[in-house]
Protein backbone atom coordinates (compact mmCIF):
# COMPACT_ATOMS: atom_id res chain seq x y z
CA UNK A 1 0.00 0.00 0.00
CA UNK A 2 1.65 3.57 -1.16
CA UNK A 3 2.29 5.45 1.88
CA UNK A 4 1.10 9.59 0.51
CA UNK A 5 3.86 11.88 1.13
CA UNK A 6 2.38 15.42 2.23
CA UNK A 7 4.07 18.65 2.05
CA UNK A 8 3.49 21.68 3.52
CA UNK A 9 5.04 24.72 2.34
CA UNK A 10 5.13 28.28 4.17
CA UNK A 11 6.89 31.65 4.17
CA UNK A 12 5.85 33.50 7.16
CA UNK A 13 5.14 30.78 9.62
CA UNK A 14 7.74 28.93 11.24
CA UNK A 15 8.36 25.17 10.61
CA UNK A 16 7.82 24.54 14.06
CA UNK A 17 4.40 26.94 14.14
CA UNK A 18 1.38 25.47 16.59
CA UNK A 19 -1.09 25.21 14.24
CA UNK A 20 1.44 23.72 11.34
CA UNK A 21 3.48 21.24 13.08
CA UNK A 22 2.25 20.25 16.36
CA UNK A 23 -1.68 19.93 15.20
CA UNK A 24 -1.45 19.09 11.07
CA UNK A 25 1.63 17.80 10.65
CA UNK A 26 1.24 15.48 13.84
CA UNK A 27 -2.07 14.33 12.70
CA UNK A 28 -0.89 13.64 9.35
CA UNK A 29 2.25 11.44 11.01
CA UNK A 30 0.17 9.67 13.14
CA UNK A 31 -2.36 8.30 10.65
CA UNK A 32 0.57 7.06 8.62
CA UNK A 33 1.23 9.93 5.99
CA UNK A 34 4.86 10.81 5.43
CA UNK A 35 4.94 14.10 6.33
CA UNK A 36 7.37 17.22 5.40
CA UNK A 37 7.79 21.12 6.57
CA UNK A 38 9.38 23.90 4.63
CA UNK A 39 9.25 27.46 5.94
CA UNK A 40 11.17 30.46 4.87
CA UNK A 41 10.76 31.97 8.11
CA UNK A 42 13.30 29.49 10.29
CA UNK A 43 16.80 27.96 10.31
CA UNK A 44 16.51 24.17 10.57
CA UNK A 45 17.19 21.11 9.03
CA UNK A 46 16.38 17.49 10.23
CA UNK A 47 13.48 15.04 11.41
CA UNK A 48 11.31 16.39 14.78
CA UNK A 49 8.78 13.49 15.87
CA UNK A 50 8.99 12.02 12.16
CA UNK A 51 8.44 14.70 10.48
CA UNK A 52 10.86 15.74 8.01
CA UNK A 53 11.97 19.29 7.93
CA UNK A 54 13.67 21.50 5.76
CA UNK A 55 13.36 25.24 6.53
CA UNK A 56 15.78 28.06 6.10
CA UNK A 57 15.87 31.91 7.11
CA UNK A 58 15.69 33.38 4.08
CA UNK A 59 12.52 36.26 4.44
CA UNK A 60 14.96 38.97 3.52
CA UNK A 61 15.53 37.31 -0.18
CA UNK A 62 14.26 38.42 -3.17
CA UNK A 63 11.03 36.80 -4.33
CA UNK A 64 12.62 35.10 -7.20
CA UNK A 65 15.29 33.09 -5.09
CA UNK A 66 12.65 32.37 -2.26
CA UNK A 67 10.02 31.16 -5.00
CA UNK A 68 13.24 28.99 -6.00
CA UNK A 69 13.92 27.46 -2.89
CA UNK A 70 10.32 26.37 -2.47
CA UNK A 71 10.07 25.03 -6.09
CA UNK A 72 13.55 22.73 -5.74
CA UNK A 73 12.23 21.39 -2.41
CA UNK A 74 8.73 20.21 -4.08
CA UNK A 75 10.75 19.23 -6.95
CA UNK A 76 12.92 16.99 -4.69
CA UNK A 77 10.17 15.86 -1.98
CA UNK A 78 7.43 14.80 -5.11
CA UNK A 79 4.56 14.97 -2.57
CA UNK A 80 1.15 13.63 -3.39
CA UNK A 81 -0.36 16.76 -1.96
CA UNK A 82 0.96 20.42 -0.68
CA UNK A 83 -0.73 22.48 1.78
CA UNK A 84 0.28 26.05 1.55
CA UNK A 85 -0.22 28.97 4.09
CA UNK A 86 0.71 31.40 1.69
CA UNK A 87 0.32 32.92 -1.81
CA UNK A 88 3.80 32.57 -2.94
CA UNK A 89 4.19 28.99 -1.13
CA UNK A 90 0.92 28.14 -3.68
CA UNK A 91 2.52 29.78 -6.70
CA UNK A 92 5.51 28.24 -5.94
CA UNK A 93 3.86 24.76 -5.45
CA UNK A 94 2.24 24.81 -9.28
CA UNK A 95 4.70 23.32 -11.39
CA UNK A 96 4.68 20.08 -9.51
CA UNK A 97 0.89 20.09 -9.20
CA UNK A 98 0.65 20.34 -12.75
CA UNK A 99 3.46 17.65 -13.57
CA UNK A 100 1.90 14.96 -11.12
CA UNK A 101 -1.67 16.32 -10.92
CA UNK A 102 -1.56 16.71 -7.62
CA UNK A 103 -3.70 18.60 -5.56
CA UNK A 104 -2.82 22.25 -3.21
CA UNK A 105 -4.75 23.01 -0.06
CA UNK A 106 -4.74 26.49 0.04
CA UNK A 107 -4.70 26.82 4.53
CA UNK A 108 -5.97 30.73 4.64
CA UNK A 109 -5.14 32.17 8.38
CA UNK A 110 -3.89 35.85 7.68
CA UNK A 111 -5.74 38.55 6.11
CA UNK A 112 -4.25 39.12 3.06
CA UNK A 113 -3.37 41.77 2.23
CA UNK A 114 -2.31 42.57 5.86
CA UNK A 115 -1.88 46.23 6.66
CA UNK A 116 1.88 45.53 7.80
CA UNK A 117 2.04 44.65 3.62
CA UNK A 118 0.95 48.25 2.72
CA UNK A 119 2.24 50.10 5.63
CA UNK A 120 5.76 51.26 4.07
CA UNK A 121 3.80 52.78 1.24
CA UNK A 122 2.61 56.82 1.53
CA UNK A 123 -0.45 57.06 -0.80
CA UNK A 124 -1.72 56.82 -3.57
CA UNK A 125 0.96 54.02 -3.93
CA UNK A 126 -0.28 52.09 -1.13
CA UNK A 127 -3.61 51.43 -2.71
CA UNK A 128 -1.86 50.60 -6.13
CA UNK A 129 0.08 47.82 -3.86
CA UNK A 130 -2.96 46.52 -2.05
CA UNK A 131 -4.85 45.75 -5.38
CA UNK A 132 -1.57 43.95 -6.45
CA UNK A 133 -1.20 42.21 -3.23
CA UNK A 134 -5.66 41.45 -3.65
CA UNK A 135 -5.07 40.17 -7.49
CA UNK A 136 -2.04 38.39 -6.56
CA UNK A 137 -4.04 36.72 -3.63
CA UNK A 138 -7.21 35.63 -5.82
CA UNK A 139 -4.38 34.10 -8.35
CA UNK A 140 -3.03 32.13 -5.79
CA UNK A 141 -6.60 30.53 -4.97
CA UNK A 142 -7.32 30.01 -8.92
CA UNK A 143 -4.18 28.02 -8.71
CA UNK A 144 -5.30 26.23 -4.74
CA UNK A 145 -7.16 22.98 -5.66
CA UNK A 146 -9.44 23.30 -2.05
CA UNK A 147 -9.07 25.75 0.63
CA UNK A 148 -8.97 25.82 4.35
CA UNK A 149 -9.87 29.32 6.59
CA UNK A 150 -9.09 29.52 9.60
CA UNK A 151 -12.05 31.23 10.18
CA UNK A 152 -15.69 32.54 8.44
CA UNK A 153 -14.26 35.96 8.04
CA UNK A 154 -11.10 34.51 6.09
CA UNK A 155 -13.54 32.97 3.34
CA UNK A 156 -13.68 36.36 1.69
CA UNK A 157 -12.30 36.81 -1.19
CA UNK A 158 -11.50 33.22 -2.25
CA UNK A 159 -14.95 31.56 -1.15
CA UNK A 160 -16.77 34.26 -3.05
CA UNK A 161 -14.90 34.50 -6.32
CA UNK A 162 -14.21 30.31 -6.50
CA UNK A 163 -17.26 29.05 -4.99
CA UNK A 164 -17.29 25.72 -6.69
CA UNK A 165 -13.76 24.48 -5.21
CA UNK A 166 -14.28 22.83 -2.27
CA UNK A 167 -13.17 24.34 1.52
CA UNK A 168 -13.77 23.38 5.33
CA UNK A 169 -13.51 25.85 8.15
CA UNK A 170 -10.25 24.52 10.68
CA UNK A 171 -9.88 26.63 13.72
CA UNK A 172 -7.19 27.06 15.54
CA UNK A 173 -8.31 24.87 18.33
CA UNK A 174 -5.55 23.28 20.71
CA UNK A 175 -4.63 19.76 21.66
CA UNK A 176 -5.13 18.95 25.54
CA UNK A 177 -1.78 17.36 25.60
CA UNK A 178 -0.08 21.25 25.73
CA UNK A 179 -2.51 22.33 27.74
CA UNK A 180 -1.69 23.43 31.71
CA UNK A 181 -4.49 23.94 33.51
CA UNK A 182 -4.87 26.38 36.73
CA UNK A 183 -7.99 27.61 37.64
CA UNK A 184 -7.01 30.11 39.84
CA UNK A 185 -9.41 31.75 43.46
CA UNK A 186 -8.57 35.09 43.70
CA UNK A 187 -6.91 36.53 47.09
CA UNK A 188 -8.65 39.18 48.62
CA UNK A 189 -6.40 42.58 47.76
CA UNK A 190 -4.55 41.22 45.23
CA UNK A 191 -4.88 40.41 41.45
CA UNK A 192 -2.82 39.30 38.52
CA UNK A 193 -3.48 40.55 34.75
CA UNK A 194 -1.25 39.56 31.64
CA UNK A 195 -0.64 40.55 28.45
CA UNK A 196 1.27 38.13 25.82
CA UNK A 197 2.33 38.57 22.39
CA UNK A 198 3.67 41.87 20.32
CA UNK A 199 4.60 45.17 22.48
CA UNK A 200 3.10 47.52 20.30
CA UNK A 201 0.16 49.49 19.73
CA UNK A 202 -1.66 47.95 17.34
CA UNK A 203 -2.13 44.88 19.11
CA UNK A 204 -3.36 46.87 22.41
CA UNK A 205 0.02 47.02 24.94
CA UNK A 206 -1.14 50.77 25.70
CA UNK A 207 -4.59 50.32 26.27
CA UNK A 208 -4.14 47.06 28.57
CA UNK A 209 -1.42 49.54 30.54
CA UNK A 210 -4.63 52.27 30.57
CA UNK A 211 -6.71 50.13 32.14
CA UNK A 212 -4.60 49.06 34.55
CA UNK A 213 -3.44 52.57 35.49
CA UNK A 214 -7.78 53.52 36.17
CA UNK A 215 -7.66 50.34 37.98
CA UNK A 216 -4.91 51.38 40.92
CA UNK A 217 -6.56 54.93 40.63
CA UNK A 218 -9.74 53.79 41.54
CA UNK A 219 -8.45 51.25 43.56
CA UNK A 220 -5.25 52.23 45.60
CA UNK A 221 -4.75 49.67 48.30
CA UNK A 222 -5.38 46.83 45.61
CA UNK A 223 -2.03 45.30 45.01
CA UNK A 224 -1.85 44.88 41.08
CA UNK A 225 0.85 42.35 39.43
CA UNK A 226 1.36 42.60 35.81
CA UNK A 227 2.69 39.53 33.54
CA UNK A 228 3.96 40.55 30.29
CA UNK A 229 5.21 37.75 28.16
CA UNK A 230 6.35 38.73 24.19
CA UNK A 231 8.93 41.49 22.78
CA UNK A 232 8.76 44.09 19.95
CA UNK A 233 9.78 43.12 16.55
CA UNK A 234 9.90 46.52 15.06
CA UNK A 235 12.35 50.28 16.01
CA UNK A 236 9.42 52.09 16.37
CA UNK A 237 7.62 49.56 19.04
CA UNK A 238 10.21 49.55 21.24
CA UNK A 239 10.45 53.12 21.01
CA UNK A 240 6.26 52.54 21.83
CA UNK A 241 6.92 50.51 24.69
CA UNK A 242 9.38 52.10 26.31
CA UNK A 243 7.68 54.99 26.55
CA UNK A 244 5.03 53.28 27.78
CA UNK A 245 7.08 52.07 30.97
CA UNK A 246 8.13 55.25 31.52
CA UNK A 247 4.83 56.74 31.55
CA UNK A 248 3.35 54.48 33.92
CA UNK A 249 6.00 53.17 36.20
CA UNK A 250 4.15 50.18 37.13
CA UNK A 251 5.29 48.26 40.13
CA UNK A 252 4.88 44.05 40.37
CA UNK A 253 5.57 44.67 36.41
CA UNK A 254 7.57 40.99 35.28
CA UNK A 255 8.75 40.85 31.60
CA UNK A 256 9.29 37.79 29.87
CA UNK A 257 10.81 36.60 26.95
CA UNK A 258 7.97 34.13 24.53
CA UNK A 259 8.29 30.68 25.74
CA UNK A 260 8.37 28.06 23.36
CA UNK A 261 4.69 26.46 22.52
CA UNK A 262 4.88 23.43 24.71
CA UNK A 263 5.74 25.74 27.82
CA UNK A 264 3.00 28.53 26.89
CA UNK A 265 0.06 27.68 28.97
CA UNK A 266 2.76 27.11 32.14
CA UNK A 267 4.40 30.89 31.70
CA UNK A 268 0.76 32.97 32.96
CA UNK A 269 -0.67 29.22 34.82
CA UNK A 270 -0.33 31.71 37.75
CA UNK A 271 -2.10 35.07 36.61
CA UNK A 272 -6.01 35.64 37.15
CA UNK A 273 -6.74 37.68 34.11
CA UNK A 274 -5.72 37.60 30.59
CA UNK A 275 -5.94 40.32 28.11
CA UNK A 276 -5.75 41.44 24.38
CA UNK A 277 -6.89 44.59 23.73
CA UNK A 278 -5.49 45.11 20.26
CA UNK A 279 -7.36 47.96 18.20
CA UNK A 280 -10.71 48.15 16.28
CA UNK A 281 -9.77 48.29 12.64
CA UNK A 282 -11.18 46.74 9.50
CA UNK A 283 -8.17 43.51 9.22
CA UNK A 284 -8.39 43.45 13.28
CA UNK A 285 -12.36 42.39 12.51
CA UNK A 286 -11.31 39.67 10.23
CA UNK A 287 -8.97 38.00 12.42
CA UNK A 288 -9.67 35.58 15.19
CA UNK A 289 -7.03 36.22 18.17
CA UNK A 290 -5.92 32.40 18.70
CA UNK A 291 -4.46 32.75 22.22
CA UNK A 292 -8.04 32.99 23.60
CA UNK A 293 -8.50 29.20 23.42
CA UNK A 294 -5.85 28.76 24.80
CA UNK A 295 -6.57 30.79 27.78
CA UNK A 296 -9.88 28.94 28.24
CA UNK A 297 -8.37 25.89 28.34
CA UNK A 298 -6.35 27.18 30.68
CA UNK A 299 -8.94 28.00 32.88
CA UNK A 300 -8.69 32.18 32.40
CA UNK A 301 -11.25 34.22 32.47
CA UNK A 302 -10.59 36.50 29.47
CA UNK A 303 -10.99 40.53 28.30
CA UNK A 304 -10.31 40.86 24.74
CA UNK A 305 -11.65 43.85 22.47
CA UNK A 306 -14.71 43.18 20.40
CA UNK A 307 -13.87 42.03 16.95
CA UNK A 308 -16.43 40.57 14.76
CA UNK A 309 -14.34 37.28 14.05
CA UNK A 310 -14.33 36.70 17.85
CA UNK A 311 -18.32 36.85 18.12
CA UNK A 312 -18.86 34.83 15.20
CA UNK A 313 -16.63 31.79 16.53
CA UNK A 314 -16.77 32.14 20.43
CA UNK A 315 -19.39 32.97 23.25
CA UNK A 316 -17.14 35.05 25.60
CA UNK A 317 -19.67 35.76 27.51
CA UNK A 318 -19.29 32.63 29.24
CA UNK A 319 -15.93 33.39 30.83
CA UNK A 320 -14.97 37.16 30.22
CA UNK A 321 -16.05 40.01 28.70
CA UNK A 322 -15.63 41.90 24.76
CA UNK A 323 -15.00 45.62 25.25
CA UNK A 324 -14.10 48.84 23.82
CA UNK A 325 -10.52 48.60 24.31
CA UNK A 326 -9.91 52.41 24.42
CA UNK A 327 -12.39 52.59 27.28
CA UNK A 328 -10.11 51.83 30.13
CA UNK A 329 -12.79 53.09 32.80
CA UNK A 330 -14.98 50.77 31.53
CA UNK A 331 -12.36 47.93 31.50
CA UNK A 332 -11.12 48.55 34.97
CA UNK A 333 -14.98 48.45 36.14
CA UNK A 334 -15.06 44.87 34.44
CA UNK A 335 -11.89 44.22 36.38
CA UNK A 336 -13.38 45.55 39.96
CA UNK A 337 -16.37 43.63 39.46
CA UNK A 338 -14.47 40.58 39.33
CA UNK A 339 -12.81 41.66 42.74
CA UNK A 340 -15.66 42.37 44.35
CA UNK A 341 -17.67 39.20 42.97
CA UNK A 342 -15.36 36.35 43.91
CA UNK A 343 -18.19 33.95 42.64
CA UNK A 344 -18.53 35.64 39.70
CA UNK A 345 -14.77 35.06 38.83
CA UNK A 346 -15.04 31.68 40.04
CA UNK A 347 -17.54 30.78 37.67
CA UNK A 348 -16.06 32.21 34.56
CA UNK A 349 -12.91 30.57 35.15
CA UNK A 350 -14.68 27.32 35.48
CA UNK A 351 -16.76 28.08 32.28
CA UNK A 352 -13.73 29.00 30.58
CA UNK A 353 -12.49 25.52 30.57
CA UNK A 354 -15.66 23.75 30.14
CA UNK A 355 -16.02 25.47 26.97
CA UNK A 356 -12.72 24.44 25.94
CA UNK A 357 -13.30 20.67 26.86
CA UNK A 358 -17.22 20.58 24.99
CA UNK A 359 -16.24 23.30 21.83
CA UNK A 360 -12.66 24.33 21.06
CA UNK A 361 -10.26 21.69 21.51
CA UNK A 362 -8.37 20.02 18.64
CA UNK A 363 -9.99 16.60 18.99
CA UNK A 364 -13.64 18.19 17.83
CA UNK A 365 -11.86 18.74 14.33
CA UNK A 366 -9.09 16.71 13.82
CA UNK A 367 -11.13 14.37 11.91
CA UNK A 368 -12.87 17.35 9.68
CA UNK A 369 -9.44 18.26 9.10
CA UNK A 370 -8.16 14.51 8.20
CA UNK A 371 -10.91 13.65 6.41
CA UNK A 372 -10.63 16.80 4.70
CA UNK A 373 -6.85 15.77 3.03
CA UNK A 374 -8.01 12.34 2.42
CA UNK A 375 -10.49 13.61 -0.27
CA UNK A 376 -7.89 16.27 -1.26
CA UNK A 377 -5.58 13.18 -2.28
CA UNK A 378 -8.23 11.46 -4.24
Amino acid sequence: MKIHKILFLTTAHRHDDDRIFYHQAKALKEEGYHVKICSLSSEFQGTVDGIEIESYAVLEKSIAEKRKILEDVCEAYQPDLVICSEPLAVISAKNIKRSKKISIIYDVTEWYPSMRMVEPFSFPLNIIHAVKFFLIQLYAGFISTNYIFGEETKKFPLAYFFPFKKSVILPYYPDDIYIHQNIKTLKPGEITLCYTGQFSEEKGIGNFFSAIDSLRKKRPELKISILLIGGSRKEKDERYFSELLKKYQFENLRIEKPTSFETFTEAYADVDICFDLRTLNYENHHCLPIKIFYYAASGKPVIYTDLKATRQHIEVSKFGYLVDPENSDSISDLIINYIEDPKLYSQHAHNARKEYETKYNWNRIRNSFLNFVRKSLK
